[in-house]
C-alpha cells in the first residue's frame, strides 16, 4: 500500500509540475510566451489560455483529497484528451518526433497516476 501510494504521488508530482505549474507560470511570469506552443499549430491565441485554466483546475481536481471521485474521473479524462489531441496536433502540423512523444511520455505519467490512485484512494466511481 506504501508503494502504491508512493508512486501516485510521485506520478501526480510530476504532472502538478508539468500541467500546472509550468503554465501558470508562464501566463503570470512570462505572458509573452503564453501561446508560444499553440500558434505555430494554428490555434486562435485565446485557446492557450483555456489549455493553461483547465490544464491548472485538472491538476487540482487530480491532487486535492477532498474532490469528489466523479470530479477527478473528469479531470483524468479532460488532461487525457488534452494529450491525445496534442499529440495528433504535432503529428499533423509541424511532424517534429520531440514535440509529437513528449505528450505521449506525460499521458504515461497520467495513466500511472490513474491507476495508482485508484488503488490507493480508490479514485474509480463504482
Amino acid at each position: 500500500m506504501k508503494k502504491n501510494k508512493l508512486i501516485f504521488w510521485i506520478a501526480t508530482a510530476i504532472l502538478i509540475i508539468w500541467e500546472g505549474i509550468m503554465p501558470l507560470g508562464t501566463l503570470l511570469f512570462a505572458p509573452q510566451y503564453v501561446n508560444a506552443g499553440t500558434k505555430p499549430l494554428g490555434y486562435p491565441d485565446y485557446f492557450a489560455y483555456a489549455l493553461i485554466i483547465c490544464k491548472v483546475l485538472g491538476v487540482i481536481a487530480i491532487s486535492y483529497p477532498k474532490i469528489p471521485s466523479k470530479l477527478k474521473e473528469w479531470a483524468y479524462a479532460g488532461l487525457t484528451f488534452n494529450l491525445i489531441f496534442a499529440f495528433i496536433s504535432h503529428a499533423m502540423v509541424d511532424k517534429n518526433i520531440g514535440f509529437m512523444l513528449l505528450p505521449l511520455v506525460i499521458l504515461a505519467i497520467l495513466i500511472i497516476s490513474y491507476v495508482y490512485g485508484n488503488k490507493t484512494y480508490g479514485l474509480v466511481v463504482r
